[in-house]
């Protein structure tokens, strides 16, 4: 058994100033190019698969940096032109969406791509977002959930209603499909009315591969549910020992086997022949970015006036507590622990979440990346990691040609793929189809 890579694609990079480098290009997240350029360099590393984010808003002050985003299935249906093995996961979030829609869109991508499509099942936080639908303010974090929950059950159905064998394509009898084997859902929930069938036969991995990323409470609820991979965000070896016992033990509560669901943490390495090398790279990115522009992001996701963020003081004492944030909380309590535990200045609290958001950040030789990355797997914190490279491309291509081989000399990442799915990359079955067990 050996661990999972998975390649988080973020415009010019997960660093904040990454776009303010020489060599940056500030308008790449619109190039197609550029994607497929890095979609490539990473199927020639054997990554498991790449990873777009999205939201259905405004991501950041466009004045400050680069802050639009391609619409993901669209952009993946273009690497999967490019590409015939790595997989292809996109964001898509189940409070601003309909399960028609959004399955009909995975199985496409799914069918496109020969079976590399994978679903990163997000609730959206935001009353921005919510304002783009119609509505005043945000959705409850537990409503959010409930509704998330019923979409991902909606969407199976849909998935699965076309058997497997219901296509013959028979021309001597002029019979394309066995109607009896299509059928109608008729799906009446608390949230959701869908009738069915999907226009469209069963897609070759059966369901997408799906993905959650939450670490709240309902978070691994519904990861240990659900999901077939966890993307999430540990800053400590003890928290991620934590966080991946506890979501396997809540998965095999929900009758599920704890194998079949992949544990990736975010680790956002900055890579340099010498530790002081690496160190000064990351040195130069932190000078990059603007404190107020991100302490003004900061005060928004800790839901407190920017003045009350003292720049060259710790975060304030009487924040609010988690049960009061209706937005992201896992990530909300991550930074609020993160400045706490390691008393932070709020500059100093920017500096290590412009490198990656509240991921874990790490610079180093490529020995030293290898070496982290082995210990975390090795502790039982993680399955496998969500690479996150501070600069794109150039991160990513130092990390496969020095951090891989290192890798692979231990034993511990694979030399060629051996499947041609993403479930056959992450070592997940396909899923039977429910009618047809119905129908036995």
């Amino acid at each position: 058994m050996t661990l999972h890579l998975n390649l988080f694609i973020f415009d010019t990079g997960h660093h904040e100033a990454s776009w303010r480098l020489p060599q940056s290009d500030p308008l790449a997240y619109l190039d197609i190019a550029y994607y497929q350029r890095i979609a490539r360099i990473a199927e020639d590393a054997k990554f498991d698969s790449v990873f777009l984010a999205d939201s259905p808003v405004q991501f950041g002050d466009p004045g400050r940096r680069p802050s639009g985003r391609l619409e993901p299935t669209v952009l993946l249906t273009a690497l999967a032109a490019v590409t015939s093995r790595i997989g292809l996961i996109a964001t898509a979030s189940t409070t601003y969406n309909e399960p028609f829609n959004l399955a009909r869109r995975f199985s496409s991508l799914d069918h496109v791509s020969g079976g590399r499509a994978g679903w990163n099942i997000v609730t959206t936080a935001g009353d921005d977002a919510a304002r783009n639908f119609g509505l005043d303010s945000q959705p409850a974090h537990v409503h959010r959930y409930e509704r998330a929950a019923e979409f991902v059950e909606v969407s199976k159905k849909l998935w699965d209603s076309w058997e497997d064998d219901a296509v013959v394509g028979d021309k001597e009898r002029g019979v394309h499909a066995d109607s009896g084997k299509v059928h109608v859902i008729d799906h009446v929930g608390p949230h959701f009315s869908v009738r069915g069938p999907l226009n469209a036969p069963r897609s070759p991995q059966g369901h997408p591969l799906l993905v959650q990323a939450g670490s709240s409470e309902d978070g691994k609820d519904f990861a240990a549910r659900h999901a077939e991979a966890v993307f999430t965000a540990q800053q400590t070896l003890e928290e991620a020992v934590a966080f991946y016992a506890d979501v396997k033990r809540r998965a095999v509560a929900f009758g599920r086997d704890p194998d079949q669901v992949k544990i990736l943490p975010g680790l956002v390495p900055v890579i340099g022949s010498t530790e002081a090398e690496a160190l000064a790279a990351e040195e130069e990115l932190d000078r990059l970015i603007i404190p107020e522009y991100a302490r003004e992001n900061l005060a928004e996701l800790l839901k407190v006036p920017a003045e009350s963020l003292a720049l060259d003081e710790e975060l304030p004492a009487d924040l609010p507590a988690e049960d009061e944030i209706e937005g992201s909380k896992s990530r909300y309590t991550l930074i609020v622990e993160l400045g706490r535990r390691e008393r932070l200045t709020v500059r100093e609290l920017i500096g290590r979440l412009g490198g990656g958001r509240g991921h874990k950040t790490f610079a180093g030789t490529p020995e030293q990346v290898a070496d982290t990355i082995e210990r975390w797997y090795r502790s039982g914190a993680a399955d496998g990691f969500n690479i996150m490279p501070a600069v794109l491309p150039s991160g990513l291509e130092v990390f496969a040609a020095e951090v891989l081989p290192i890798l692979r000399q231990r034993g511990l990442f694979r030399t060629e793929y051996t499947g041609s799915t993403l479930r056959e990359h992450y070592g997940l079955p396909r899923p039977a189809n429910q009618f047809s067990l119905v129908a036995v």
